[in-house]
């Protein structure tokens, strides 16, 4: 189990969590192009700030963000707000719930990434908002300058514009937006630990819910879908289609700047690492790959059952915070058979697992 320095009665820990892991910024920081490595290294500072900001802020204890007054919970709460390309948070309001779209395509991109989020959690999960009680979903763009990133530092979403040379702007995508809200709804319900197999799990639910999220708003069943998390977000010069393959993990990227993309489809392939917690955003691959041959066994619309399952996983009460691959399996059984009882749905699962080398009895 995790600490709770803060002491928050409902054992909360926040956490920041960013999208693209930290060994592409270490592959892109070592450029023999000037531009790319600065502003490479410049990112993986405020990565650094911002992340020991969150750790202080969980001593501290952050305030509570409470739904406005007469809020209707089948109504989205959204707030953007523009950084200028300074560090400030969150910075100048510039669209609420219900405003029209402005000028800026980077804003009108976040508010209807929020909305998707929302509406896919209400629609199809019942669930209210990132934390099931309608909590208000704010976002911050324009952040910092050429910042290769977006992240949720557990209050909020932000998104770079990126450098134009690796990475172009973090709204194109809306997996990522929906990525980075996950993590939230990870943070109000089973809180797994960010480090190893626990934090890989962590990353895989954001990549699962926003590979959903894609789907839901292309109206993709999971044959169509192309399992792809960030694609669209690489710029032209790289040689790649996103940050990874949910259905081929270790496909997604071959770039002379970025590396290879290391992600394991398998356990046989596991990779073991001090660095990125643990592995978080590599080892993520396996349970993602697992995910992806459920979706594709069952058929259809993969948030209505596959999702299902997850969600009911991930809510459900049963996972300890540092639960492992082995142990997250298991809990999907489980859900799966409370939900469908034996059948196609609960052999599906099992075969999944099995598939990529992770035990469920």
């Amino acid at each position: 189990m995790t600490d709770n320095p803060a002491g928050d009665p409902k054992g909360f820990e926040p956490v920041f969590c960013t999208i693209v892991p930290p060994h592409i910024l270490d592959q892109a920081a070592q450029s023999g192009d000037a531009a790319i490595a600065a502003a490479a290294r410049k990112s993986l500072e405020r990565d650094a700030f911002e992340r020991t900001r969150r750790r202080m802020t969980t001593v501290i204890g952050a305030p509570s963000v409470a739904p406005p007054s007469g809020a209707a919970p089948e109504k989205p709460q959204r707030t953007i707000y523009d950084a200028r390309h300074q560090t400030g948070l969150p910075g100048r309001k510039v669209r609420g719930e219900g405003d029209e779209p402005g000028m800026d395509a980077t804003v009108n991109r976040a508010y209807a990434g929020l909305g998707a989020t929302f509406e896919v959690y209400l629609e199809k999960f019942a669930r209210h908002s990132i934390d099931g009680e309608g909590l208000p979903l704010n976002a911050t763009v324009h952040y910092s300058e050429d910042y290769n990133n977006a992240f949720w530092n557990g209050e909020q979403m932000v998104f770079g514009d990126g450098d134009g040379e690796i990475f172009l702007d973090f709204t194109l995508p809306v997996d990522v937006i929906g990525h980075e809200l996950t993590h939230g709804v990870t943070q109000y319900t089973a809180n797994l630990t960010y480090f190893g197999q626990p934090g890989a799990l962590n990353e895989s639910v954001s990549d699962v819910f926003g590979s959903l999220i894609k789907q839901y708003t292309l109206g993709q069943t999971a044959t169509e879908a192309d399992w792809l998390i960030g694609a669209g977000l690489l710029a032209p010069r790289v040689t790649g289609v996103a940050l990874r393959s949910m259905k081929a993990p270790g496909t997604a990227y071959d770039d002379d700047v970025l590396g290879k993309d290391p992600q394991p489809a398998d356990m046989d392939h596991f990779v073991r690492t001090g660095r990125d917690n643990g592995g978080v955003h590599i080892n993520s691959g396996i349970p993602n790959h697992a995910f992806y041959i459920l979706a594709e066994a069952l058929g259809g619309y993969a948030w209505e059952r596959a999702g299902q399952i997850w969600y009911d996983t991930l809510t459900g009460g049963g996972l300890k915070q540092d639960c492992l691959f082995a142990d997250f399996a298991k809990a999907t059984v489980k859900a799966s058979q409370a939900r469908y009882g034996a059948g196609e749905e609960y052999q599906s699962v099992l075969k999944a697992w099995e598939q990529v080398g992770v035990p469920t009895r």
